[in-house]
Formats: structure tokens, sequence, C-alpha cells
């Protein structure tokens, strides 16, 4: 029977039950209509609705339906029931009996999703929370181990200055953590409850809303109800959240992608984790690092979709919100799923170390240093960078590196450079002199390391 049928004197067109149903969809939030369920029920026994006998047999009902449906979510499925939450009514209804519904006493279908939506997200941003932290601590692992990993460093996808294979994989842990500051920061906008607003105007029942807030896990409650069952702020925010994270990941996906090139051959991907041609039996492609770069484009389509839903809609509730659940999992599943194979690549890759300082050197990334130095003895930096420029070309020239010149041929571009040149073109000494706060020298890198341990130890207790 369907929740709104009293006012009614035809069944619904069967192709309109269809289109209207959408339990296909939100029987993922069979676990917080429960729980929200229960709350509502101790609630209801406080004001006398229920009696304590009652609640109880409804609360162990609601939990044996929990546990017997979780895992058979096909049964759910096959049953005509608009959504999740009139098909646990009538679960309930019809093992308990009539008692069943004086559980939906003083609540609307609007208070309980929004309640319900929030509590998913709550769940499923703690899972993602979990699989940031593990990100990062793969990227950590890298990073100590590879403190003495010169690489090339690029701006416009041209060599420019040398840095570490640690110092790359310092760079994403920094994204990540601002991906989890922003995730918890949305967390708490999202954890205050709706439920007890009713439809659109409260509820005329004499309920204590901080106490059934508390009783579902929520820091508080909304104080405007109109509001309540139609705020869905909390979606965008996380789908935005989602979207820059993805956009992390995506970058970190393109500079793999690079690396693993036979152009730059700086790392080799595990046969685990790749694919060949059905043409080209040489090929060993890098598709894991090319559908976390595709899937990126899935989780803006839910930013946006979301934005484009919700965009002129009056207030309060309206069915165009039925949408919503559609881009909030699709959206974050795929980030989810992202962040995993993001920690799997990094799981199954091998870095060719001596490659990665060969292609440092060959790009003169020490060029810099060779101005910095002309500016040490007393030359402004312009004419040291057009001296540096003159020196490179003459290097490229000969198809040797800076370091390698005669000091004899340096002389002629400049006739205070000495003996000491040589120490400062070094990529050690490059990377050596970068020594201020976020620099790339081993001084700086051990002050970022051993911090972000400390941070990984206390958000992995």
């Amino acid at each position: 029977m369907s929740l709104w049928g009293g006012r009614f004197k035809k069944v619904s067109n069967i192709h309109f039950k269809k289109f209207n149903n959408s339990l296909n969809m939100d029987y993922r939030l069979i676990k917080d209509d429960i729980k929200s369920s229960i709350a509502w029920s101790k609630i209801l026994l406080d004001i006398k609705i229920l009696t304590n006998c009652e609640q109880k047999l409804i609360e162990k009902t609601l939990k044996w339906i929990l546990k017997k449906y979780i895992c058979n979510i096909n049964e759910i499925l096959s049953s005509d029931s608009e959504d999740i939450h009139s098909w646990i009514e009538s679960t309930l209804v019809k093992k308990i009996g009539k008692l069943g519904k004086k559980l939906y006493t003083g609540r609307s279908r609007n208070d309980q999703i929004a309640t319900n939506l929030k509590l998913w997200c709550k769940r499923k941003s703690n899972r993602i929370l979990k699989e940031i932290i593990k990100l990062q601590r793969n990227f950590f692992n890298h990073a100590s181990l590879q403190q003495n990993t010169i690489i090339p460093g690029y701006t416009h996808l041209q060599r420019a200055q040398p840095i570490t294979f640690s110092y790359w994989c310092l760079a994403y842990i920094d994204m990540l953590e601002r991906d989890r500051l922003r995730m918890l920061d949305t967390i708490k906008r999202l954890d205050i409850s709706p439920l007890g607003s009713g439809a659109i105007a409260g509820t005329s029942w004499n309920i204590n809303r901080k106490k059934l807030a508390e009783l579902m896990g929520f820091s508080n409650c909304t104080t405007n109800a109109l509001d309540s069952v139609s705020d869905r702020d909390f979606i965008l925010e996380i789908l935005s959240t989602a979207s820059i994270s993805m956009m992390h990941l995506s970058r970190f996906s393109e500079d793999l992608i690079f690396y693993n090139s036979g152009e730059a051959n700086f790392i080799e991907l595990s046969d685990e984790i790749t694919s060949g041609s059905s043409l080209m039996p040489q090929k060993k492609n890098p598709d894991i690092l090319e559908l976390i770069r595709g899937k990126c484009s899935g989780v803006y389509g839910s930013l946006i979709s979301m934005f484009t839903l919700f965009k002129g809609l009056p207030l309060s509730y309206n069915k165009d919100f039925q949408e919503d659940k559609k881009y909030l999992f699709q959206g974050l599943d795929i980030w989810e799923d992202c962040l995993k194979m993001s920690s799997l690549v990094l799981n199954n890759m091998k870095l060719n170390s001596l490659r990665c300082k060969q292609t440092a050197q060959e790009g003169y990334s020490n060029a810099t240093e060779l101005a910095d130095y002309l500016v040490s003895k007393g030359i402004s930096f312009r004419d040291a960078h057009h001296i540096s420029g003159k020196i490179v070309i003459e290097a490229i020239h000969q198809n040797k590196y800076l370091e390698e010149l005669d000091l004899l041929l340096l002389k002629k571009y400049c006739s205070i450079i000495e003996k000491d040149i040589y120490q400062y073109l070094t990529l050690e000494s490059c990377l050596e002199k970068k020594n201020a706060i976020g620099g790339v020298s081993k001084i700086q890198t051990k002050i970022a390391l051993d911090n972000i341990e400390k941070r990984l130890i206390s958000l992995e207790k």
C-alpha cells in the first residue's frame, strides 16, 4: 500500500509508478533509515506515544530487518515499494502488525530522507578519510625510501630544476592533506540533524530534538524546518571536495603516465596493474592511471548535475530531490575507488633511479645555480641569467653537461668564474641550497617527513 493513498480514488498508472519509485537507488540508505527510526522510536517513548514494551519490540524488529536483509538486497529490490522508507515500514508492519504504523507518528519522509542522507554521508566520509590517509601513507613510504633519488622537476613540461622523488611525493601528500581537511570541515556542517522538522514547518509533538540528534550521533539539530528538509548544501560541499581531490588524483595520474612513458622511463608499473594491446604485442599500457584520470570527469559531472538540479527550486521539498542520490552515490563511489586504485599504483611501482638522475643532468637543470653563483660574485641577476643562457648554448653545442665544461671555456663567458663553480653545479649541491622552509634540501625534506609521520601516526590510531 502506498504511504499516501488515502487521498486518491485511483491507483497509480503502472508506468508512472515505475517512473516515480526510487527503491533501486535509495536501498543503500537501509542502515541509516533504521538508525534514525530506532532513535525516533525512543523519542516517541519519551512523549508516551509508545510504551516501553512497544519501543523495545520496534527496535528489536528494526535490527532484525537490517540483519536479515543487509546481505539480501535483491529481496528488497524485488518488492514493489516506492522507496526504502516505505519498504522498511511495510516490512515492520508485516512482522509486528499495527504497532509498526505508530512509529511514523510526527515524522515526514521529507525530514526522514534529509536525515538519512546526512547519516549516509557521515559513514561514507569516514571511509573516504581512511582511504586518503592510506594514500598519504603510501606516498610517505616512497618519500622515505627515495630521499636521494634525483629527478628533473618540470615547468611547461620542460626540465626546470632538480628535485627528488621524495619531494615529489611530499607535494601530493600536501594536496591530500588539504583534501582531508576540507572533508573534515564539510563533516562539521553536515553533522546537524534535520529529524523532527516534519514536512516543512516542524512537528506538533513536544519532542526533544537535541536528544534525538544525539541518539543518532549528530552534534546538534537544525534551527529552521523549512530549510532543513530542502537543504542539500552538504552534498554540494562533499562533491566539491571530491572534485578537487579527483583533480589531484588526475594530476598524479598524468605525472606517472608521463614518467612511465618510453620517452621518460622513470618508473615501471607492475604487470598486475597494466594491460596490453590487442594488436601490438610490445605494449604495456598504464590503463589504471588513464582510468583514474578519466573518471575525474564523472565526479565533476555529479557536482555540476547537483548544482543544475537545485538551481531555481522553490522552498521547500520538491520531487526533483529524488535525483540527488544518483549524483551523490556516483560521485563519492568514484572518488573512493580512485583513492584505492591510486594506493594500488604506488604499491606496484618501481623507480628507475639512474635514468631519473641522467635526465635531470641532460636538461641543464643546474643552470639556475650557475646564475646564482655569478650573482654571489657581484653580477646582477639579469646579467647572470644572460651569461648562463649563453653557457647552456655552448654546452648543448658540445653535447656536454654544464659541469663537464672546461674552466677556461667558462671564463670566456665571464672572467670571474673560478674552480669553485664546479661544486655549485652538482645536482646534489643544487638541492642542498634550497634550504628555506618548504625547500627540497635534505634538511627540509627530513623536517617535512618527520612532521608528516607524526601526523599519520596520530591519524592511524
